[in-house]
């Protein structure tokens, strides 16, 4: 099977990796080639992963770490906090804003020790933007980010949707080919 990804080619199977979690366990097969004359550094040499502290956003850490320790990336884990920003309201941060953050933190030190254990560097960033997708997006472009790693859906959890409404506006809008992790 061939699937085009952008500017480079996914063939599988070739090597076998297995992830796991806690309730489940994926092995998936594939390999990876480049259309032009890159060496496989090149291709995921800086690997994102949006957190949102949810069951299959973690899953898609362990996926985002896997392929850093394969491919030797550079890894960033993002958390994108959805606010409304009130250019006229108070000047303190509200509390809420406050503790919003603070549990975004605790989720992206959980993906840091995951990394660590792996000897994988890890670089972690809390944003905040009125649209999820487009803070994830912006945030890969000003990085030069090679892949973008995103569960199918997160917090919100909505079932019934094949693609989540975030997954589907960072593949629409992304730059850089996109992994979405069921």
């Amino acid at each position: 099977m061939i699937v085009g990804v952008s500017h480079y080619i996914i063939r599988a199977p070739l090597y076998t990796y297995s992830m796991s979690s806690p309730t489940t366990t994926t092995t998936t097969t594939a390999k990876t080639t480049v259309a032009a004359n890159n060496t496989s550094k090149d291709i995921f040499s800086k690997v994102l992963v949006a957190i949102d502290g949810s069951d299959p956003s973690m899953d898609a850490a362990d996926y985002a770490i896997y392929i850093s320790e394969k491919y030797n990336s550079e890894l960033y884990a993002l958390n994108v906090m959805r606010v409304d920003f009130d250019l006229f309201g108070p000047t303190e941060t509200p509390k809420h804003i406050i503790e919003m953050k603070k549990q975004a933190q605790e989720y992206l030190d959980k993906v840091k020790l995951k990394a660590n254990e792996k000897n994988i560097q890890i670089k972690t960033d809390i944003i905040a933007s009125l649209n999820v997708a487009g803070g994830i997006v912006e945030y890969a472009e000003n990085k030069n980010i090679n892949l973008i790693v995103v569960s199918t859906r997160g917090i919100s959890g909505f079932k019934k949707l094949l693609l989540g409404s975030i997954a589907s506006g960072i593949v629409t809008y992304a730059h850089c080919p996109v992994l979405v992790v069921k």
